[in-house]
Order: C-alpha cells, then structure tokens, then sequence
C-alpha cells in the first residue's frame, strides 16, 4: 500500500472486502468478478448505508451500526455506484467483469 495524500488517485484494488471508515468507503473502487459476494463492513461510530446510486441499482443496506457488516453477490457485469445515503459525500464503486 502506497501511502496516502501522494496526490496519485487510488487505484483499484481487487478483494471481497470494504471498510467503512473515517467516514469513506476504501477502496474507493474495488473490482471483482461476477459471482463475487462483496462484504461491507462499518467501523465508524457513526451509522452509514450503502445504497446504489440512482434508482433500481440492487444496493440497499439498512443503516449499519458499529462492526455491522452488509455483503451482496454481484451476478452481472457492469460498474455499480453507490453512497451512505445519510452523508451522500461517500461515495464509491464496485467494477464487476
């Protein structure tokens, strides 16, 4: 891992796993391939969703407390936008190949 704040965007990186932390999704854009179950887990003290962008999207979690965690199998090729719908400012993609 490269330290943060080089000023280089982050690239994407390849796993099943994103924290919730500080108030950010990380990674910001992770890839799978489909028929990957992708877990999301909250480590802020704050809640936080993960909701897909737009309507229709297949991304729906309840407000996740502390160490709760949400996970969703990607089927379907495509790239997947979604937020915290109670701080829309994170945001975050899964690219499915």
């Amino acid at each position: 891992m490269s330290p943060s704040g080089t000023g280089a965007p982050a690239a994407p990186v390849a796993g099943n796993a994103v924290a919730i932390k500080n108030f950010a999704f990380s990674p910001a854009t992770l890839k799978v391939k489909a028929g990957t179950t992708v877990t999301w887990t909250n480590q802020d003290t704050d809640p936080h969703t993960v909701t897909s962008t737009g309507s229709g999207g297949p991304l729906h979690s309840a407000a996740l407390a502390t160490h709760a965690t949400y996970s969703y199998t990607f089927t379907k090729p495509g790239t997947y936008a979604y937020l915290c719908t109670i701080h829309p400012f994170m945001t975050a993609t899964v690219e499915v190949t």
